[in-house]
C-alpha cells in the first residue's frame, strides 16, 4: 500500500457531484471508509457505488476517527459550511461541493474557522477541476499560448428537468441564488484563467423569468467582473432546451492579446461527438484540440496537500475569493420587475 494514501469519509450526499468528488480521491489512491447520509434512497445508491464505505448514523463516528484525514461533502448547500467548520475544528481537512456557502454570514464564519484551525478548506469546482478542456485551457494560458489574457466570457446554462428536484433546490436561502450557486464555477474560472488574485463585481442581474410556481427562485443571472488587468462576463440560466443532447452547453471564451480560446465543454452543436472540445485561434491559424485524455490532477494534488500541508490543488485565498465574488454578485444584483411571470415575487 502506498505511503501517500490515507482514509477519507463523506458527510452529505445530496448533490450528484459527490460521486466526482469521491472519485477524485479514490483515483489518487486514498481510501473511502465511511459515509453519513440521512436519506435512505440516496444512501442506497451511494453504498452500491462504493460498497467499501460503511454507512454511519452519527457524525461523531467520522469526526472522532483519527484515521480519517479528509472529510468530503455535498450535503444540502446551506449545511455545507457549518459541517466544514465542525470538521475543521475536529482536525480534519475538508473538500466541499460548490457553493461552499450560501450567504455572507456563512462565508465570514467559515473563513474565521479556517484561519483559527489552519485546516485545508477546498471547493471542487467540477466545471474546472474535473472538466478536461478547462484544465487544458488553464495550462495553455499559463504557458503563454494566447499572450496576455484580457477578457473572459463564461456561459453556464443548465436544465431544470434533468431529474426530480428536492424542495431545497427551489429555495435560495437553502441552495443559494443562481449567481451564488451555478455562477460560482464561472467566478472561479475567471480567477484561474486570468491569474487574478483580486477582483470586483461591476454589475449583476438575477431574475425569475419563467418559474411562476417558485416565485423566490432565480432562473437567470449575469454578472460583469473585473480585476486590475482583465474583465469578464458571466451568464448562467436554467433554460437548456429539452432537445439538447447535454444538460447544458457550457462554454468559455478567453480573449488574449495574441489569440483566443473557445471551450465547448459538454457538446459541439451539430459538430464533433462528445465533450472536452477546445478551439484555438492564434497567429498560425485555427485548430481543434481534443481534450478527452487530458489528465485530471486535483485529487492527487489535494492528497499531497493533506499530507505535506501545502496548497497545490487550490490556494486558500483563491478558494475564499471565488466564494466572496459569488456572494457579492448576488448581494448587488438588480431585478427586472417587468420580466417576471405572474405571481413571482419582487
Amino acid at each position: 500500500m502506498s505511503d501517500r494514501s490515507f482514509d477519507f469519509a463523506v458527510i452529505g450526499i445530496n448533490h450528484g457531484h459527490i460521486y466526482g468528488q469521491v472519485d477524485q480521491m479514490l483515483g489518487a489512491g486514498c481510501r473511502l471508509t465511511k459515509f453519513l447520509a440521512p436519506e435512505d434512497d440516496l444512501a442506497a445508491a451511494f453504498a452500491k457505488a462504493y460498497p467499501q464505505a460503511a454507512r454511519v448514523t452519527d457524525e461523531a463516528a467520522i469526526l472522532d476517527d483519527p484515521a480519517v484525514r479528509l472529510v468530503v461533502g455535498a450535503g444540502i448547500p446551506v449545511e455545507r459550511g457549518p459541517m466544514a467548520i465542525r470538521a475543521m475544528r475536529a482536525g480534519k481537512d475538508v473538500m466541499l461541493d460548490k457553493p461552499g456557502v450560501v450567504n455572507r454570514a456563512q462565508l465570514d464564519t467559515l473563513r474565521a474557522a479556517q484561519a483559527e484551525t489552519g485546516q485545508i478548506l477546498s471547493i471542487l469546482y467540477s466545471e474546472h477541476y474535473t472538466q478536461r478542456a478547462t484544465v487544458k485551457a488553464v495550462e495553455m494560458v499559463r504557458a503563454g499560448a494566447i499572450g496576455r489574457v484580457i477578457q473572459t466570457v463564461g456561459l453556464g446554462p443548465h436544465r431544470k428537468g434533468n431529474y426530480g428536484r428536492p424542495d431545497w433546490f427551489w429555495d435560495p436561502a437553502r441552495n443559494g441564488s443562481i449567481l451564488t450557486d451555478i455562477a460560482s464555477h464561472q467566478f472561479e474560472q475567471f480567477l484561474s484563467i486570468t491569474g487574478s488574485t483580486e477582483a470586483r463585481i461591476v454589475s449583476s442581474v438575477e431574475e425569475n423569468f419563467d418559474t411562476p410556481d417558485h416565485p423566490g427562485f432565480f432562473d437567470y443571472g449575469h454578472a460583469v467582473i473585473a480585476s486590475d488587468h482583465a474583465t469578464g462576463f458571466i451568464r448562467v440560466d436554467w433554460f437548456t432546451p429539452e432537445g439538447s443532447p447535454a444538460w447544458g452547453d457550457g462554454r468559455l471564451f478567453v480573449l488574449g492579446t495574441e489569440g483566443n480560446i473557445e471551450l465547448r465543454k459538454y457538446m459541439d452543436t451539430e459538430g464533433r461527438h462528445g465533450g472536452d472540445h477546445l478551439f484555438l485561434t492564434d497567429h498560425k491559424g485555427t485548430r481543434h484540440i481534443d481534450c478527452s485524455t487530458v489528465p485530471l490532477t486535483y485529487g492527487a494534488r489535494l492528497r499531497d496537500d493533506v499530507l505535506d500541508r501545502t496548497a497545490t490543488a487550490m490556494a486558500q485565498d483563491h478558494c475564499f475569493r471565488a466564494m466572496d465574488l459569488a456572494i457579492t454578485a448576488h448581494e448587488m444584483s438588480a431585478r427586472l420587475p417587468g420580466a417576471r411571470p405572474e405571481g413571482a415575487a419582487a
